[in-house]
């Protein structure tokens, strides 16, 4: 099938990628002209396993093209995804504006029937306007359809290849085919396909994301009750999460969510809803709860240190809002670092692969270590933030060599209390006594 994907960010990207690897003709298409040059030389703007590979691949084999010529693009297409972005404007909404603006330059391109596919988070309601606004300006046929992402960043692409499922919001029984013929080879395990109506799957996302974000607002908030009472969140946790109808998944206490997504994605279900005349209680809580979540680990730091940290310093192994990713993006280790920095503390950071991201977020105002252990070394306290797997299982005795004090603040809750406390470190983490 001819397809396009107008949008080579995090969504674009990957989308185009794997509809190529299945057999698909497919354009990724963006205005940014050296984006577009660098993604033809095999340079990938964001950092996502085994993406760069399938890039490489299906460029070779000529299934996947990159271009700046949306009109040719769609000319040559069935299938137009829009994948634009939707960041929050200044009322927490979703601004609408590149998607509008793409929507409007494929109405003038059309050269026959298309399937023009909502690819990007969108409000609800979102797919009727762009229905309205393309069919103002052609007479051509065509259908809108509303198609969300469900991708993890760090394994996007095998959520991609094999989904859990894939919701198509259609009003068409031609745009229903087609999307299914399309994504038939990524449903051989069996998965289903969820057609309904284009508002309903613009609200599945939303529902889906907040939802996720709540577990881990909820998870946070009852380690924060575990520490007060002496209670373990871990063994608590275990325990919860054995009873089948709650399940493992996004319950872990920490610093909270960050990313792209769930914090987007929540402030704009809390603006639709009250748009609505909802007042949508338990959504703004986990919104606030995340948000206070990263500022009490600041505080714990700060309170360790007496509320003086000029002339300390800190090891921070972490920068991304996950593993597996270089994205920054409502980073938790931006809030806790601004606050070291604020205090008069020097930072120094390692992260595997959000380097360049953090350089244009904190500039100069943090140095840089070339591994965990160059960023610990001479350091009053080391600060985990990103549970990356090389993390996970540090030589505590080479940092207990090299640290000038032994303090550990585990925002992952990953390490072994009793380890920690026979070495001789101070150990504060979420959810159990502060200090071990």
């Amino acid at each position: 099938m001819d397809v396009c994907v107008v949008g080579t960010g995090y969504v674009g990207l990957v989308a185009g990628a794997c509809l190529a690897d299945m057999g698909n003709n497919v354009i990724c298409v963006d205005n940014n002209k050296e984006k577009v040059e660098n993604l033809k030389k095999g340079i990938v703007p964001i950092y996502e396993p085994l993406l760069d590979e399938l890039i490489a691949t299906n460029v070779k084999d000529g299934r996947l093209k990159f271009s700046d010529n949306l009109d040719d693009a769609v000319k040559k297409s069935l299938v137009c995804f829009i994948a634009v972005g939707t960041p929050e404007d200044e009322e927490g909404n979703a601004d609408l504006s590149a998607l509008f603006a793409v929507a409007e330059q494929i109405a003038k391109s059309l050269n026959g029937y298309k399937v023009i596919v909502d690819k990007s988070t969108v409000p609800v309601g979102t797919g009727e306007r762009v229905y309205n606004l393309i069919k103002s300006l052609t007479d051509k046929d065509f259908d809108v359809v509303s198609n969300p992402e469900f991708l993890k960043q760090g394994a996007a692409v095998e959520d991609f290849l094999k989904p859990d499922r894939v919701v198509i919001g259609s009003n068409s029984e031609c745009a229903t085919k087609i999307m299914k013929e399309l994504y038939a080879p990524h449903l051989l395990n069996g998965n289903p396909v969820m057609v309904m109506d284009i508002k309903s799957a613009e609200m599945t996302k939303y529902a889906s994301n907040s939802f996720l974000a709540l577990k881990i607002s909820y998870a946070n908030e009852i380690a924060n009750i575990c520490e007060k009472t002496g209670a373990d969140v871990n063994a608590v946790r275990s325990a919860v999460c054995a009873d089948r109808r709650i399940g493992h998944q996004f319950l872990f206490a920490g610093l909270g969510f960050g990313g792209s997504c769930f914090p987007k994605d929540l402030k704009a279900l809390i603006h639709t809803a009250k748009q609505n005349g909802v007042e949508p209680q338990i959504l703004l809580a986990a919104y606030d709860t995340n948000k206070k979540q990263r500022e009490i680990f600041a505080g714990k730091i700060l309170k360790r240190f007496s509320n003086n940290l000029k002339g300390l310093t800190f090891g921070v192994w972490g920068l991304s809002f996950k593993p597996k990713t270089n994205d920054m993006r409502e980073a938790p280790s931006i809030t806790i670092i601004n606050k070291l920095l604020e205090n008069g503390a020097t930072v120094k950071a390692f992260d595997p692969k959000a380097f360049e991201e953090a350089k244009r977020i904190f500039k100069d105002r943090i140095q840089y270590a070339n591994n965990s252990y160059e960023a610990v070394k001479d350091a009053d306290a080391m600060l985990l933030l990103t549970e990356w797997h090389e993390f996970r299982l540090p030589d505590f005795k080479q940092m207990a060599q090299i640290m000038k004090q032994k303090i550990i603040f585990d925002g992952r809750n990953q390490y072994d209390p009793k380890t920690l406390r026979e070495l001789g470190f101070e150990y504060y983490c979420v959810g159990r006594a502060q200090e071990v």
